[in-house]
């Protein structure tokens, strides 16, 4: 949907949850404390599903396309709008969960996913369901900043990005048969299934509003809207695209050194283990979801399989690398960070040089089990190196950068798949 020396092997939670209390005996509502520790199954639900609705389209572009009178190229315009919004909508969402608490943040975002999967349904046209997929990804960037704020460990953390990659391994299939049985805009409503988490979590855990804090910085936030929307035209359109983003780029800066402590914080670009961290997980995100798209195309180019054989042969290989990459996020807290970096650098390396060289087309399934599991096994260890050394009120706002990085990735592969592969 990204200076790391050795430190701890369990790193500084992303949250401070206690320790799980005995179930009371009197109907009475358990404390706050006690209420925080929201079980890591539900954390999964809230945030996973926008990685099935995130690649869902994978292989139904061309009926998306028919269907909205556009070319298969221009339909990626729904993958790439989906990844900005979550990449814009993320630091927004933080800022949000920050500032009002954990409570206005689900509630806002699940308007938005009821909002945005309704004007999707509705749409005959590209440009309107392009802004119902854009509220669709606002929500669900909500939802996954909730969850993974009360993560709390990376043994949790893995399992909610793992849940990202199962589910994003289905995404393709699932959105393959729903498309068949129904219409390719269910295939892309399924990220609302999420919304079955809201009511356990909204129970489990503190929705009370943080102490009030600073004021809003309205003016960095637009200006971190602009320049990342300027980066995700890069790759569609480089020349202007570059420009915009320099053009927003220089006030951007002069703001963050004028106001330090404002939406991005200085403190925050100073550690350099946040900024090698997001800039790893942009790296491997990138990889992965211009192989996500690129694969099937290949596959059926290179084979003459069809959609059906290279949905289930992707999902084979989507699920596989999620799983190994649970247990790398699992086995990770006991490595030291040089050699959890030296496994996810060379597994993201693997990747793309298998796609390249691969003289075996079916050793491109092995390519998406690479890529699945090194983004997402990477995600979840980068996430709790970037945010640890982070004072804990500012935790919230370095997961929200951490994962626009992260989001980057997303939105910068279809656009590259677009460009080199699927016929621009």
């Amino acid at each position: 949907m990204s200076p790391l020396t050795h430190a701890r092997t369990h790193p500084a939670p992303l949250a401070k949850p206690p320790a799980t209390p005995a179930p009371p005996v009197a109907p009475a509502p358990a404390p706050a404390a006690a209420r925080r520790r929201v079980p890591v199954g539900w954390l999964a639900l809230l945030a996973a599903p926008a990685a099935a609705s995130a690649n869902s389209p994978v292989l139904i572009l061309p009926d998306m396309a028919a269907s909205l009178g556009a070319r298969t190229a221009s339909a990626t315009w729904l993958v790439t709008v989906f990844a900005w919004a979550m990449a814009v909508g993320t630091p927004l969402m933080a800022a949000l969960l920050r500032r009002r608490g954990l409570g206005a943040t689900l509630k806002l975002s699940a308007a938005l996913i009821v909002t945005g999967t309704a004007v999707l349904v509705a749409s005959p046209w590209l440009p309107p369901a392009m802004a119902g997929r854009a509220a669709q990804a606002a929500g669900a960037a909500g939802l996954i900043t909730a969850a993974m704020s009360l993560a709390g460990s990376v043994r949790r953390m893995g399992v909610i990005t793992a849940g990202f990659g199962v589910l994003g391994a289905g995404g393709p299939l699932l959105g393959s048969a729903l498309a068949g049985a129904a219409s390719w805009r269910l295939s892309l409503s399924v990220g609302a299934v999420a919304l079955l988490a809201l009511p356990v979590v909204m129970h489990r855990a503190d929705l009370a509003p943080p102490p009030r804090s600073t004021p809003f910085d309205g003016r960095g936030a637009a200006l971190l809207v602009l320049t990342v929307t300027a980066l995700v035209l890069v790759p569609r359109h480089p020349l202007p695209a570059v420009a915009a983003a320099l053009a927003a780029a220089v006030p951007l800066a002069l703001h963050i050194r004028s106001r330090p402590a404002g939406f991005v914080p200085v403190s925050l670009l100073r550690t350099r283990a946040f900024v090698l961290s997001a800039a790893l997980a942009c790296t491997l995100a990138t990889s992965y979801f211009t192989l996500l798209f690129a694969v099937p195309h290949l596959l059926r180019e290179r084979t003459g399989w069809s959609a059906a054989t290279v949905g289930a042969g992707q999902l084979a290989a989507l699920l596989t690398g999620s799983l190994l990459s649970m247990a790398l996020a699992a086995a990770s807290a006991r490595m030291s960070r040089p050699r959890v970096l030296t496994v996810l650098l060379t597994v993201g390396a693997l990747a793309p040089l298998t796609a390249a060289l691969a003289p075996w087309a079916p050793l491109l399934l092995l390519v998406a089990t690479l890529a699945v599991l090194a983004t997402s096994a990477g995600q979840a260890t980068l996430a709790v190196y970037a945010t640890a050394p982070a004072p804990d009120g500012q935790r919230p706002t370095a997961l929200g950068l951490f994962n626009l990085c992260y989001q980057l990735g997303g939105a910068f592969g279809p656009a590259i798949a677009a460009a080199t592969v699927l016929g621009g």
